[in-house]
């Protein structure tokens, strides 16, 4: 696929191995267990490939973590975060823009947004939160090609809008989320319909995949091993691919729109950490342990950690920040729930029961 990057050098254990070939489908393997077994697709280039986003619409009870969003959302596919899509939601004065929320890879509304989408509706706000991305049946979320990803947000950008009289929204992206959102500003002409964008462990230049992506460059033919174990999207948010050249070409931002990203140093997906930071002007780029320095919060729980939810309030309505409690958070916080969580046995209504394919009015 690619074959323009230098051979890395191989140190420390890796000389146990017989060669790259095997070290590599070993991390791919591992990849597998996060991410599932999607098969990758090309760029759509606006084919019939596209289909409408799931909007949830039962709402379902805040959560603390995501294994409890997954043992939740196991009976209740068509869940969405309490508080969230009442399309009857009239935006009031002092927040004036609705706040759409894009989830991660392989996850849900539900599963990303349990803890901050009731949080943001209980601070006066309308929140909305699709569910996009699925390759096949409606159950596997933030697989699909990004291409197709961001156009589905666009369309339900406009049906937020629609709905509410106004004129603008904030986007909030988690991961996945952020490129997503982040695609839909910069390339697809959202701009004029965004007012901030806010990406919390946004990969914005990529991550490496726990050191899969040096070694699947230096033998080309691995990254149709990779493929078989992991999705589209994952393969697109690898760091140097040509989605995320293609993303931040001419720059990583465009004018018009308030950028803030909110990452961690311990991030397990992206690494080294200063990918997630964009470098546009106008950015700000927030490193929680700069704000909190015992707060060892990862990629996984940043989500559901209480610090950052409060650091997102702020962003999204400055006027009335308050500085969040700084807390002790273990460093590996949230990667067991989110492991167990997405693989957690599905149970009540099926794929057919997800959702609906627009506005629930």
């Amino acid at each position: 696929m690619r074959d323009d990057r230098e051979m890395p050098q191989i140190r420390g254990r890796c000389h146990r191995y017989r060669s790259q070939r095997w070290i590599a489908v070993a991390i791919a393997l591992i990849c597998a267990l996060q991410f599932g077994s999607a098969v990758a697709t090309a760029d759509p280039g606006g084919s019939d490939d596209y289909r409408a986003p799931v909007v949830p619409a039962e709402p379902g009870p805040p959560q603390t973590e995501h294994l409890g969003a997954a043992r939740y959302l196991a009976g209740h596919r068509n869940v969405t975060p309490q508080g969230t899509n009442n399309f009857h939601c009239t935006p009031s004065a002092a927040h004036p823009n609705p706040v759409v929320l894009a989830h991660g890879t392989g996850s849900s509304a539900y599963s990303d947004w349990a803890a901050i989408g009731p949080e943001l509706a209980g601070a006066g706000f309308c929140v909305f939160a699709l569910n996009y991305g699925s390759e096949s049946d409606d159950t596997d979320f933030g697989s699909a090609d990004i291409h197709l990803s961001a156009r589905q947000l666009a369309a339900f950008v406009g049906d937020v809008l629609t709905a509410t009289g106004a004129k603008q929204v904030d986007l909030v992206g988690f991961s996945q989320g952020a490129v997503v959102t982040r695609y839909y500003v910069n390339k697809l002409g959202g701009a004029a319909r965004v007012r901030q964008w806010v990406g919390l462990a946004s990969p914005t230049y990529g991550g490496t995949l726990w050191g899969l992506v040096p070694v699947a460059n230096a033998v080309p033919p691995l990254w149709w091993v990779v493929a078989q174990f992991t999705s589209t999207a994952v393969i697109q948010q690898a760091d140097g691919s040509p989605f995320m050249q293609e993303l931040n070409a001419g720059g990583d931002t465009v004018a018009g729109v308030r950028y803030t990203t909110i990452g961690s140093r311990v991030d397990e997906m992206i690494q080294p950490f200063e990918n997630i930071a964009l470098r546009g002007p106008g950015a700000e780029n927030i490193v929680l342990q700069d704000r909190c320095p015992v707060d060892l919060t990862g990629h996984f729980h940043l989500v559901y950690d209480p610090y950052v939810q409060q650091l997102l309030i702020n962003t999204l309505d400055p006027a009335h920040a308050r500085e969040p409690d700084c807390v002790v958070v273990p460093l590996g916080t949230g990667i067991p729930d989110a492991i167990v969580g997405a693989h957690w046995p599905a149970s009540g209504s099926g794929a057919g029961e997800t959702g609906s394919s627009g506005p629930v009015k």
